[in-house]
This record gives C-alpha cells, sequence and structure tokens, in this order.
C-alpha cells in the first residue's frame, strides 16, 4: 500500500473510532496500535476547544505539558503533534454536524416524493408533506418525524419511529400510511404489525385493520383489504370524513384555492373520489353537498348553495 492510501485509511479508522461506528474487533484491533494513546490525548483536549477558533500552538503545550523533568521534542515531532491535532478538530467538526443537521425532504402542492432511508426503508410522501431525519447513527436510531401523509415501506431492523404533532407510530419491519393534518390522525396497516400512540392511548394494528383519532376522540374505521393508500394509485379515499378536510386534500393535490360557502353541513363523505381529473372530483362533492361549482379562474374555484330550483 502506498504513502497515500495509507494516510486515507488512517483517516478512515479515526473517522469511525471518532463516530463510534467501529466494531468491538475493529476497535480492540485500533486500541492496541501504538499512536492510539496519542489519538486519546487529542480528542481528550480537542473537545474543550469551541470551533472555529483554534490555537494549535496552545493545544501543543497542553498535550505536552508534563509534571516530570522536562524532555527535549525534536522539531519533526512537535509538527506531527500540530498536525495530528488539526486533523481530529475538523473530524471532530464534521462527526458533530452529521450527527446534530437533520435531512428534510419535502413534497410541494400536487406532487408525490419518493426516497430512500439509509437502511433502504422505502418513503412515499404525498402532496404537501415533509420528512426529517438524521442520517448519521440512523441505523441505531430509525426516527423521524413526519408533517402531512406519508406510505412507508420499512426494512427489517431495530425499532422504526414516525413522530407526527398529533401521534407517534412504532413497527419492526412493515408497510403503512401515516396522515397527520389538522386535528385528524389516521395510520393504516397493510403489511406486518403496527403501535400507534395517541395522547394517553395505544393501539395496536396489523394488515388489513386501521385505526383514526380526531380531536381526542377515536373512529370506528372499517377494515379494508387494500394493498397501498389510494392516494398512490390515483384515488382519494376517505372513511368519515369531514367536508373541509377533503377540500383541504383537494387543494393540496391539484394546487388550487377551493372557497366552499357551505356553512353548517356536517355530513361525513365515505368513499374514493379520482385524483386525475378536477372537474370529476368537483361533481362528485358538488353531488353529494348539493352545492354548485364556479371557477373564478384557473387557480380559484367557488363552491357554493345551489339554488332551490336547481
Amino acid at each position: 500500500m502506498n504513502k497515500c492510501a495509507e494516510n486515507m485509511e488512517d483517516k478512515y479508522e479515526l473517522a469511525k473510532w471518532l463516530s463510534g461506528e467501529m466494531t468491538p474487533d475493529e476497535l480492540r484491533a485500533f486500541e492496541a496500535r501504538p499512536e492510539f494513546a496519542t489519538y486519546a490525548k487529542i480528542a481528550r483536549y480537542t473537545s474543550e476547544l469551541e470551533a472555529p477558533y483554534f490555537d494549535a500552538d496552545q493545544m501543543y503545550r497542553k498535550i505536552t505539558a508534563t509534571p516530570k523533568a522536562p524532555k527535549v521534542i525534536k522539531l519533526y515531532q512537535k509538527t506531527w503533534f500540530k498536525v495530528a491535532a488539526m486533523m481530529i478538530v475538523f473530524l471532530g467538526i464534521g462527526w458533530f454536524y452529521k450527527t446534530n443537521i437533520a435531512i428534510a425532504e419535502v413534497s410541494g402542492n400536487g406532487q408525490f416524493k419518493s426516497f430512500t432511508l439509509p437502511d433502504n426503508s422505502q418513503v412515499v410522501l404525498n402532496a404537501a408533506s415533509s420528512v426529517e431525519y438524521n442520517k448519521w447513527g440512523w441505523h441505531q436510531n430509525r426516527s423521524l418525524t413526519l408533517q402531512g401523509e406519508a406510505y412507508f415501506k420499512v426494512a427489517k431492523g431495530k425499532k422504526f419511529e414516525v413522530n407526527t404533532k398529533l401521534g407517534k407510530v412504532t413497527v419492526l419491519g412493515t408497510q403503512f400510511d401515516v396522515k397527520a393534518r389538522s386535528d385528524r390522525f389516521d395510520v393504516v396497516c397493510y403489511e406486518g404489525r403496527v403501535k400507534v400512540n395517541y395522547q394517553n392511548q395505544e393501539v395496536i394494528i396489523t394488515k388489513g385493520k386501521s385505526v383514526s383519532f380526531e380531536k381526542g376522540n377515536k373512529l370506528s374505521i372499517p377494515d379494508h383489504q387494500n394493498n397501498h393508500p389510494g392516494w398512490m394509485t390515483g384515488e382519494f379515499m376517505f372513511v368519515q370524513e369531514h367536508l373541509a378536510n377533503i377540500i383541504d386534500e383537494m387543494e393540496r393535490h391539484f394546487n388550487v384555492q377551493i372557497e366552499c360557502k357551505s356553512s353548517g353541513n356536517e355530513q361525513l363523505f365515505t368513499g374514493t373520489i379520482p385524483q386525475q381529473n378536477i372537474d370529476q372530483a368537483l361533481a362528485i362533492i358538488a353531488s353529494t353537498y348539493h352545492l354548485k361549482i364556479q371557477k373564478v379562474n384557473g387557480q380559484k374555484i367557488i363552491l357554493q348553495v345551489a339554488d332551490a330550483e336547481e
């Protein structure tokens, strides 16, 4: 192995040691190296520094300070200590940012977004949704934060958590959908077993089961036979949903503004609405709630109570 390759390998092992990513066998071999005592001393002192300022001379004085009789340190040794100390600091700063800066995946109105997590778990975001997670150390802490709605196909491994403002979902390896919009929290299981925590309630659901909560109350939701959420296959699927929530979902998907001038209509909607054509979707809503449709422009639509003679 040439000198450059040896240096790169040393830096790689240093980075793994600093981040705690070494296996027990790798750690034992690393600690047996003759220069490990120096690495440990440098790492201990660099933990006291405040980035970005770094005084290499001061660090050198700390490392070499000892109550024993002074001894001569050759110039090349002093230079090596300085270089090693600076390398440890830079690696430490990089490790800090990797472990503390979250990665965000975001889908806009009228968009879906698919991505893969570090453990090869798959996520599909519905419109106007986002997921945030820490990539570094993901395999030890598979936890993310969701706003909106997403479908998850989780790879086998340690506990996997989806946190929302309304509740938390915990699994080991399964397929499920989570929606947290406004005051409504829905979880649907398509494979495996899912634990749902909502306020002071805990529910476990399995394949074909769903659970929904709204404003602190658990809703009665029927079983399903679907393999994926309807929104992934071109349909809105609603169960006991309020008109306002349906309109919100249509606004996100079609990227339009819908103003509903109908008040006092508390009828709940259960059924499917096609996503490919906004006119068909509006027609179903208008027919169900006895509304008429007025298109102001390409981006704004008004729904209002139909005249009696209509």
